[in-house]
């Protein structure tokens, strides 16, 4: 074993996330794909492409969102991206006439498509999340 002064200290960089920096999801559902992108002070800490709602259980999203939520034991702040193309309404994160839910949870807010829109596709991987990680920053009238 090595002296306690010669032991590796671990910088900011390596050392966990205190679970009280909020959550923010950003969801995206276009008609072929939903692209979700959680954030927590600044740092990426899930992304994922999911097959699109039209073929998703009417729960999923707010089961995973739920998930999440006891996972970080906070109420997350979700932003979901509204498209004419993809009703958002089904996901089950927001009612018929538009308006975000609010859950034990989670809370949805809406974001107008436009501000939803890719600059551009990259290829392999996940994809490009600049859009999303805009909207996630930019978030805090969530709280």
């Amino acid at each position: 074993m090595r002296p306690a002064s010669s032991r590796r200290r671990s910088t900011r960089s390596e050392k966990e996330l205190p679970m009280s920096y909020p959550v923010t999801v950003t969801i995206a559902p276009e008609p072929t794909r939903v692209r979700i992108l959680a954030t927590q002070d600044r740092h990426d800490i899930l992304k994922a492409v999911l097959a699109p709602t039209s073929v998703a259980h009417p729960r999923a999203a707010a089961t995973l969102l739920e998930g999440l939520s006891l996972w970080y034991q906070q109420t997350l702040g979700v932003v979901l991206c509204a498209d004419d193309r993809v009703p958002s309404f089904g996901s089950g994160l927001c009612d018929e006439l538009g308006f975000g839910t609010r859950k034990l949870h989670f809370e949805v807010g809406i974001a107008e498509h436009a501000r939803c829109r890719r600059r551009g596709r990259v290829h392999g991987g996940l994809g490009d999340f600049r859009d999303l990680r805009e909207l996630s920053v930019g978030s805090g009238w969530l709280r």
